[in-house]
């Protein structure tokens, strides 16, 4: 663990303030809509894929904005570039909470898609490389174990304010926590400091971090980028359908919720692993070893079909899989391409992977309906694939 005063007064503070902003980012923003839409089709008459499209919008919008607020982190810090993000996102939800026309809907969340841009992992991640250089490996890894809980936290809190106040007011409260509590967070808590070329801030027991070996750029950060632009249509894609496809393949409503629950604590047993046992291990061979993990859920359940065991399987493999892969999208361009320049760099990947994102639902939905629910998984577990074997022609000296 680092000194204590590094938690308090240190670059450590990073970590704590980054969990609780993350929390209610994640709960508020992009967690929220799945009990809203309905509410939101109900009062207005639009249909559940136009709402639902105005999400899919807004991470496209992220992904537009995100090399931009890797830049602009790299060059300011995340202490200002979040919280304009935080600002931004506070926005975007007044605006949600009084929508009343589709194009004003729409406006909304391009506003919106620019304040999750600058609100949520990505953004995050970049901050903390900007703060810790080289070091910011197992920051990175305690980041994702408080965001694991954003789903946890956000969905009864939006339950249960949207019992009391309706839609509308729950948005009102979204947007009032990102701007009293996130934004003053970020502007005056997040540290400001900047890590030392080749310095470890990690505290006096951070592991020894070699030098990047390759630049950021050429056949390997392609391929980085490529492979994890795949893998995001997974994640995206099954988020939005995987219980669904459950249950018309002939699993009762309730177990199917249950299985779906499997999926969160899987997600943070894997992450709880990785900081446990994983210091000494390379984040590619981790990334490797999730998707390969991945593939193999996928492979049991074209074998074996789906059924209550199989399915349960399957979302605890899926849960773990994910977890590895949120840490590495951080964890592994640092340990590649180092920590000059980081924030652009997650930029870069990740304006691909929210565009990526963004389409995978639709595109899912469309092969689901006009074609079968097995080609739809089939299609995912290709992405899977392509992902993994992304990962695998990355050929590095010690890897």
């Amino acid at each position: 663990m680092p000194p204590l005063r590094d938690i308090v007064a240190g670059p450590w503070r990073a970590v704590g303030v980054l969990g609780v902003t993350q929390i209610i980012a994640w709960g508020t923003i992009f967690y929220s809509l799945v009990l809203t839409a309905p509410l939101i089709v109900a009062e207005t008459g639009w249909s559940l894929s136009f709402v639902m499209g105005g999400f899919s919008l807004g991470l496209l919008i992220a992904g537009l904005v995100s090399p931009y607020i890797g830049r602009s982190i790299d060059r300011h810090g995340g202490h200002l570039v979040m919280t304009i993000g935080a600002l931004v996102a506070a926005l975007g939800l007044f605006g949600l909470a009084h929508a009343n026309s589709p194009a004003m809907y729409l406006a909304v969340w391009v506003v919106l898609g620019a304040g999750l841009g600058g609100s949520l992992y990505d953004p995050a991640f970049a901050s903390l490389g900007r703060i810790f250089g080289a070091a910011a490996r197992r920051p990175i890894t305690i980041l994702t174990l408080a965001g694991g809980f954003a789903s946890t936290i956000g969905w009864p809190v939006t339950h249960l304010l949207i019992g009391a106040i309706g839609w509308r007011g729950t948005y009102m409260v979204h947007a009032a926590a990102m701007a009293l509590v996130c934004a003053p967070l970020y502007a005056f808590a997040l540290p400001r400091s900047r890590a030392a070329p080749g310095a470890s801030t990690g505290g006096p027991n951070a592991p020894a971090v070699a030098p990047a070996p390759v630049p950021p750029r050429g056949t390997i950060f392609v391929l980085v980028t490529a492979a994890f632009t795949a893998y995001a249509f997974v994640p995206s894609a099954l988020s939005a359908h995987m219980l669904a496809i459950f249950g018309r393949g002939g699993i009762d409503a309730a177990t199917v919720v249950m299985i779906g629950a499997l999926f969160g604590p899987a997600q943070v047993a894997a992450r709880v692993t990785e900081l446990a046992f994983g210091r000494d291990v390379h984040p590619l061979s981790v990334t490797r070893s999730a998707l390969a993990l991945l593939v193999v859920a996928f492979a049991l359940l074209t074998l074996l079909g789906i059924s209550v065991p199989i399915a349960a399987v399957f979302a605890i493999m899926f849960g773990a899989a994910n977890g590895l892969m949120t840490i590495t999208r951080g964890t592994l361009p640092l340990a590649l391409f180092g920590a000059t320049g980081y924030g652009g760099m997650m930029g870069r990947i990740s304006g691909f992977y929210l565009v990526m994102q963004s389409a995978a639902p639709l595109i899912m939905a469309i092969v689901a309906e006009r074609i079968s629910d097995g080609t739809a998984l089939a299609l995912a577990a290709a992405f899977a694939f392509i992902s993994l074997g992304g990962f695998a022609a990355i050929r590095r000296p010690g890897i």
